[in-house]
């Protein structure tokens, strides 16, 4: 039998709600058909945004939303998605199938978007194709409360005060897609960026995010920081820099042949929770750098791209990323915030990609249909941890199971809300057996339990046609021992206790 072990005594920093946060790129049916459709479509929306998508987005707790991209955001100029709608420019998406891109979703939709989700907003600039003014021209537009040629023009546009602006990426992937840069080359180009992003009087403070690695790219890091902070180094005040991205994605295959989102056997489920238990390593190379240069953790580690990359689904457009959702993808959405909570200390944001219709996503639609996705129900279980207090836990007893992808059979983590209400997200990576856990408490005694589990074979998916195969339910099998509590997690499922 595993024991977890919590030690209620002894906190260990907060879980940033960001932690929990997405990702909407202008790719495939992420934000035309998933997020917003015209008024007129007949599809039920309040100024474009789906009532349905926006309902379940509230429910699931929604954080923070990155837009527009990715890769799409260094070929992206903000002017062309202002304006009338009717006058606004197509482009070509080059990036994503080569389609028409009409811009009919920009600046003024998405933050009608995350006005109607009540979420932060962060917001990735041009880098790679655009320019300085460019970019600081778009930072003027979206926050300056007062005369100016940018401020004018977003009242001329319809929306008179300024919007609040949480976050801003200076560029993306500028690695590779963003520009095919040198570590130093763009170094160079945050500092200069990055100066343009002005906090405006009366505005709040943007926090800036630096383009960091790709994986386990440990020169980019180092080499991205030592030119950001050489001399003259910059003010250590406020405002230089608030955060580093990294992108790590689960690719089970390699990246011609990544493997299917649902046919898939045994070996292949604990190559990818493999894979996607590295994270925890990516995390620890890279904030070992990071304290070279921000020993105090001011830097946030933002993990804005990670999960599951499988081929897409037979028949549907290569350049679109439409991939089916499974149990496997709600155990890698379990382990990862299971990691990223335990790395509060430097881990600050976390977006899923995607956020509907591409890569991992928590749902799905066609035309006036949506449906769920197990990772939708892993994290609306796991919504109790954001802004809670992570607390000292450690599992004992656990196996090594998968053969040479080996993964432990269990992961957890634990945190305490302010009112006092002890979180648990524990994980059964095994594909066929079941996990005996004892749950201790250094100095607590639950008096009222309350339980989630979602759990299901191990390509258990949900359709159109059958939504509800994986689902969240109650869970009853929690008993009160003498030292806490106890339970048996079925295999391949995913468990949420709230304590008392």
């Amino acid at each position: 039998m595993a024991t977890l072990y919590i030690n209620d005594k002894k906190k260990k920093g907060t879980i940033s709600p960001e932690i929990y946060g997405h990702f909407s790129e202008h790719l495939g049916r992420c934000i035309y058909e998933g997020l917003y459709v015209r008024e007129d479509s007949g599809i039920p929306n309040k100024n474009g945004m789906r009532t349905d998508v926006v309902e379940a987005l509230k429910e699931m707790q929604i954080p923070v939303l990155r837009w527009p991209g990715g890769c799409f955001a260094d070929e992206y100029h903000w002017k062309d998605g202002i304006g009338p709608k009717e006058t606004r420019k197509k482009m070509v998406n080059t990036n994503w199938g080569g389609v028409v891109e009409d811009n009919s979703f920009g600046t003024h939709e998405y933050f009608e978007l995350c006005e109607q989700l009540g979420c932060k907003t962060y917001i990735n600039g041009n880098v790679g194709s655009g320019t300085v003014q460019e970019m600081s021209e778009w930072i003027e537009y979206m926050t300056f409360d007062g005369v100016s040629p940018m401020a004018d023009r977003r009242k001329e546009n319809g929306h008179e005060k300024p919007w609040k602006v949480d976050y801003f990426g200076v560029g993306n992937e500028n690695w590779g897609c963003g520009g095919n840069m040198t570590p130093e080359y763009y170094g160079n180009l945050y500092r200069r960026y990055q100066n343009f992003i002005r906090h405006y009087h009366g505005a709040a403070p943007i926090q800036k995010i630096c383009c960091g690695p790709n994986a386990g790219d440990v020169r980019w890091t180092q080499e991205v920081l030592k030119t950001c902070f050489a001399h003259p180094a910059p003010p250590e005040a406020h405002g230089f820099m608030e955060g580093l991205s990294l992108h790590y994605y689960t690719v089970p295959g390699d990246w011609q042949k990544k493997g299917s989102a649902t046919d898939f056997d045994e070996a292949e489920w604990y190559k990818t929770l493999h894979k996607a238990l590295y994270v925890d390593t990516l995390i620890h190379m890279h904030s070992a750098v990071m304290d070279q240069f921000d020993p105090e953790k001011k830097i946030g580690l933002m993990v804005d791209e990670w999960g599951n990359w499988f081929d897409v689904e037979p028949g549907t457009n290569p350049g679109f990323l439409y991939q089916q959702n499974t149990m496997r993808d709600a155990l890698v959405a379990a382990v990862s915030l299971n990691i990223f909570n335990k790395h509060c200390d430097r881990v600050r944001m976390a977006c899923i990609a995607q956020l509907v219709n591409v890569l991992q996503s928590v749902i799905l639609t066609e035309g006036d249909k949506m449906i769920l996705t197990p990772t939708y129900h892993v994290f609306h279980m796991y919504k109790y941890h954001q802004g809670a207090t992570l607390l000292d836990s450690t599992l004992t007893g656990t196996e090594q199971i998968g053969g040479e992808d080996s993964v432990p059979n269990l992961q957890e983590s634990v945190s305490e809300q302010s009112d006092g209400t002890i979180c648990v997200t524990l994980a059964n990576l095994s594909a066929s057996d079941s996990a005996p856990v004892e749950i201790v408490f250094a100095d607590r005694k639950a008096q009222q339990v309350t339980a989630a589990i979602l759990t299901g074979t191990m390509q258990a998916h949900n359709t159109f046609e059958n939504p509800d195969v994986v689902k969240e339910t109650a869970f009853e099998g929690v008993a009160q021992t003498e030292k806490g509590l106890s339970l048996t997690i079925p295999a391949c499922s995913v468990v949420s206790l709230r304590i008392r």
